[in-house]
């Protein structure tokens, strides 16, 4: 029992850096209609702030902050000077730039700091675990699962009473109107940039807090996850975007704690096969989007 719990606590703070992730894909989705494959790079960007800030000394409290704003103001950027123009493309069209977005950004890294990948200074106490009820637990785990509720309370007052979220909402039921209504369109589409980026920055302090390091491609793997954990719970769907992470979470940690050791190689493989039967259940995902129009502006 002691070890099922153990996994639980794991599950929820892997599923909730999934959740955030696939958020920041899904607030964009749902009113530009975009899947923004570079939204891995604002990871990496934050990790390697984390990295640099760590090697200087700085305050690790200040450190998260200056992450978090370097993946805001990169995806606020990103937005302005990739997207912008292609808006009123094909869907095809803002793919490839996307996927051209991250591309740059990762020779960036590449040729201007690192290929290998870099150690990150973390203060002690991350490394750290207590007793609570009898069970050990991490406290990287433990700041996991506190930042990811943060966050998700946040997030849920932000769409329900700020202007801007509420905007956000409109424009994601039908751009069209909401533009009608006086919503000016870049000043929506730039806020669901940031969010996705601070998001992004988030999540990106909790991974680099459980691995330690950063390297340029650190965010493809979780990212791709992330679109998985969006599609499974409905992609657009906010709501569905924390189910879906949620989700990927228990099945990845709960087939690592309990498959057979022979069985092990295949888990990934199992994991995804799980997915492809629970979207042949549900089809539209655990919570589905309403049907959105395409962003015209």
């Amino acid at each position: 029992m002691d070890f099922f719990v153990q996994q639980t606590l794991n599950a929820i703070a892997l599923g909730g850096t999934y959740a955030l992730l696939a958020l920041g894909l899904a607030v964009v989705f749902s009113i530009m209609k975009l899947i923004n494959f570079a939204h891995g790079e604002l990871m990496t960007s934050a990790g390697y702030v984390l990295m640099y800030c760590g090697l200087h000394g700085v305050p690790f409290a200040l450190s998260v902050a200056l992450a978090i704003l370097t993946s805001t103001v990169l995806a606020v950027l990103m937005e302005r000077v990739a997207f912008r123009s292609v808006r009123n493309a094909s869907g095809a069209t803002m793919l490839i730039t996307s996927f051209a977005v991250a591309t740059v950004l990762q020779v960036l890294f590449q040729n201007l700091i690192s290929s290998r990948s870099q150690p990150v200074l973390l203060p002690n106490f991350l490394s750290e675990s207590v007793t609570v009820a009898g069970f050990v637990i991490g406290n990287n785990k433990i700041v996991a699962i506190v930042a990811t509720v943060v966050m998700l309370g946040f997030l849920d007052w932000f769409m329900k009473y700020q202007k801007h979220g509420i905007a956000m909402r409109a424009a994601a039921e039908d751009f069209a109107v909401a533009r009608l209504m006086g919503i000016r369109a870049n000043t929506v589409i730039a806020g669901a940039f940031a969010l996705s980026g601070l998001l992004a920055g988030v999540a990106a302090v909790l991974w680099v807090s459980q691995r330690a390091s950063v390297d340029p491609l650190m965010g493809f793997t979780p990212v791709l996850k992330a679109f998985i954990a969006a599609i499974l719970g409905g992609l657009g769907s906010l709501r569905g975007a924390v189910a879906g992470g949620f989700m990927l979470g228990f099945i990845e940690i709960y087939l690592a704690a309990f498959l057979p050791p022979d069985m092990q190689e295949f888990r990934d493989p199992i994991g995804l096969g799980i997915v492809v039967l629970l979207l042949l259940l549900r089809p539209n995902g655990l919570i589905p989007s309403p049907g959105l129009g395409a962003v015209k502006a």
